[in-house]
């Protein structure tokens, strides 16, 4: 047999038998790696444990902050566990980069493989054409055979040549599916380990924000527990006239809810602006609005809370564009929905998520649903760590005119949405 034709075949054999073992092989995780893995597995599972059990007490957002004490005690410890979580996010983040430089490895050796496959088949088909364009008078001389049986079956071999190929070309195929797949969980890892350097980036902030929280009010108390109940108070009248001026205002302005132009209800019209559901208060006339109609004038509640820990991220409950966001504190400390934001989208629906801690969005920018667009708080009046989420009809939902309207309680303008009281709808109908 012709010494380049028998390499060939014999590479093609040893490359097709050999490669699922080859590929299994190459699928194992190093040693060092495993014992990272599992090291860093272990400390995960136990943070996690230990933070899911801290959230699980926030499930009731009332807070123990009845006293100086208390808040202060709350706030440094939603500061140790936001410390736990940026160590729970670093090791995360450490697994994800070695399951990542586990995947380029196997990326590397399928490419290897494919090319190795591709220059076989390549050389396989050269030497097939060669052998099919010889004639018979010359076969003797370029098979160096001395007889003309030894020279028929070398010729018969361009046939097995032929089944060499369609099986190549089938490992070959597979193989570049396989490829395909390991890119996509390549690029998958990279997408969950940039949102895991995003979560932490987020905690970072919030454990700095939480700290100026602390800072400000000690400052502000001058760490007298009579300073701090005047505080309390002063913010529960203040919140109670707002809440009180606001629907007065509200009660004025016309109702437009045109309900032709609202998406029928049912489950799945919105998103939950939250991964993880806790509702700690429903719409309406709950039982803690009617049992404190201090709080909202018997008006009931105008939207639903989720129960959720400071520095979560919140996400776009659809399609649409920022319609405004703002800061209640900034005029009347206390006394409203702190940060917020306001979300107009395509179908009639307008969202509002207030009480957060940092906001990641801009007026005008357009948003998709499920887009991250600010982190969960305890900002404005809040009886504890939660995300206040209303829905409006969007014909009817304004944002307050420095024009027409000034607080008579804060004695300022107030930046915050208005609504006629009929354009408030239940989320729970669309969600």
């Amino acid at each position: 047999m012709n010494t380049t034709l028998k390499k060939i075949i014999i590479a093609l054999t040893f490359s097709f038998s050999s490669f699922g073992l080859f590929f299994i092989t190459a699928q194992t995780k190093p040693d060092d790696l495993k014992v990272q893995i599992q090291n860093n597995q272990s400390e995960i599972q136990k943070l996690e444990k230990e933070i899911l059990e801290y959230n699980s007490k926030i499930n009731d957002k009332k807070s123990d902050a009845a006293t100086l004490k208390s808040a202060i005690k709350g706030l440094e410890s939603r500061k140790a566990i936001l410390e736990k979580d940026i160590k729970l996010a670093n090791y995360k983040i450490e697994n994800k980069k070695y399951s990542i430089t586990e995947i380029e490895g196997k990326i590397d050796v399928t490419e290897n493989k494919l090319s190795t496959l591709e220059n076989g088949l390549k050389d396989t088909f050269r030497e097939l054409i060669h052998l099919g364009n010889l004639r018979e008078d010359t076969i003797f001389v370029y098979l160096g055979s001395q007889t003309i049986s030894e020279a028929f079956d070398n010729y018969n071999r361009s046939f097995k040549l032929k089944d060499n190929i369609e099986e190549g070309i089938m490992y070959y195929n597979d193989t570049k599916k396989n490829l395909e797949n390991i890119n996509r969980g390549y690029k998958t890892e990279v997408t969950k380990l940039q949102e895991l350097e995003s979560e932490l980036k987020d905690k970072k902030i919030t454990v700095a924000e939480t700290q100026k929280e602390k800072d400000l009010l000690l400052k502000d108390t001058k760490a007298q527990e009579l300073a701090y109940q005047k505080i309390l108070n002063d913010r529960k009248k203040q919140k109670i006239a707002l809440e009180k001026e606001i629907l007065d205002y509200e009660s004025k302005l016309k109702a437009l809810v045109d309900t032709n132009k609202l998406p029928k209800s049912g489950t799945g019209v919105l998103s939950y602006p939250l991964r993880k559901v806790t509702i700690t208060q429903y719409f309406g006339n709950t039982p803690f609005s009617t049992q404190n109609p201090q709080v909202y004038n018997g008006s009931g509640h105008n939207g639903v809370d989720f129960g959720v820990p400071v520095g979560t991220a919140l996400y776009s409950a659809g399609d649409g564009k920022i319609m405004a966001t703002g800061d209640t504190d900034i005029a009347c400390r206390g006394a409203s929905y702190g940060k917020w934001v306001l979300i107009k989208h395509n179908n009639g629906l307008t969202t509002l998520y207030a009480h957060l801690s940092s906001i990641n969005v801009s007026e005008g920018q357009s948003v998709a649903s499920g887009e991250k667009i600010g982190l969960s708080g305890n900002t404005g009046y809040s009886t504890g760590p939660h995300l206040h989420f209303t829905v409006f009809a969007s014909d009817s939902v304004t944002i307050s005119d420095p024009a027409s309207y000034r607080s008579k309680t804060c004695g300022v303008y107030m930046k915050l949405p208005l609504a006629p009281r009929g354009a408030y709808l239940n989320p729970l109908t669309y969600l």
